[in-house]
């Protein structure tokens, strides 16, 4: 009996959306914090993303990479919690495209699990989510798209484990194939310090921001800009579980929470990319 208004209110948060797209006209120059701002309102939002906002800064972080609302746009692994998924695939859905690239079926029971509910919460909500597209990734086992299809390849919080698996160097070829010339690699990730080297700090999940951008750089890609709308200077990177003592997974759990509740998420670098 909910299902009814629930599509009805869905609708008028796409109209309202569209409106917005429609009204700022082609240039890159009109896409200001204020209106990727206003898409954070829409109703259909899950509560624990919009909790997040204060520290993932996305209407800043997206509007530091340049999306447009004709922009083709890979994610990678976006998850069922669909933080960005939630924003971007409204955003892009009349005039752009949004593709998820996610799991692999090689991939532990866990993230297939995640896998099959991102793919229920699609075909749960086809007002928003009907023309998202699925694709497979894992390093450089796929396309994630199509060969140089894509204005921007985004990802957010995954490069420290790439590194650690070994899989940085196929995953940046993935994406820089898939990506057109010129197109954007917009990077955020834990960052690490610079007293230590990337290796003694892998397990804590941070990454050198120096060393980022030379394992980027040498897959083809050149830095074009950094921002530091997600820089947390609280964190001081020595807990005791690494960046998983933090906000939102508190791995200590009940343990000093206060405390890391008061430093809030990590310290993050957000880099931009060009394929060259």
């Amino acid at each position: 009996m909910l299902e009814q208004p629930r599509r009805r209110f869905n609708n008028l948060a796409l109209f309202g959306i569209a409106a917005l797209v429609a009204g700022r006209g082609q240039s890159a120059s009109a896409q200001t914090v204020a209106e990727f701002a206003a898409l954070l309102a829409a109703p259909h939002r899950r509560p624990g993303n919009v909790e997040r906002d204060r520290f993932r800064h996305p209407a800043e972080t997206l509007a530091f990479f340049g999306l447009r609302p004709e922009s083709v746009v890979v994610e990678i692994l976006p998850g069922s919690a669909g933080y960005y998924l939630e924003i971007l695939a409204p955003y892009l859905r009349e005039h752009g495209r949004y593709v998820a690239a996610s799991r692999d079926p090689t991939a532990p029971a866990n993230y297939l699990d995640d896998h099959r509910k991102l793919l229920e919460r699609l075909k749960a909500e086809p007002a928003l989510y009907d023309r998202v597209e699925v694709t497979e990734f894992l390093a450089d086992r796929h396309r994630i798209a199509a060969d140089a299809s894509a204005d921007f390849v985004l990802t957010f919080r995954n490069l420290h484990n790439w590194i650690e698996r070994g899989e940085v160097e196929g995953a940046l070829r993935s994406f820089h194939r898939a990506l057109k010339p010129g197109g954007i690699l917009g990077v955020v990730d834990h960052r690490g310090r610079t007293d230590q080297s990337q290796e003694a700090q892998m397990k804590s999940g941070y990454v050198r921001q120096d060393y980022a951008v030379a394992v980027i750089e040498k897959a083809g890609f050149a830095l074009a800009g950094s921002s530091e709308v997600n820089a947390n200077p609280k964190d001081g990177k020595d807990h005791p579980e690494g960046v998983w003592t933090l906000p939102p997974t508190y791995r200590l759990k009940d343990v000093d929470r206060t405390k890391y509740q008061a430093i809030g998420e990590s310290d993050r670098f957000t880099l931009k990319f060009v394929a060259r």
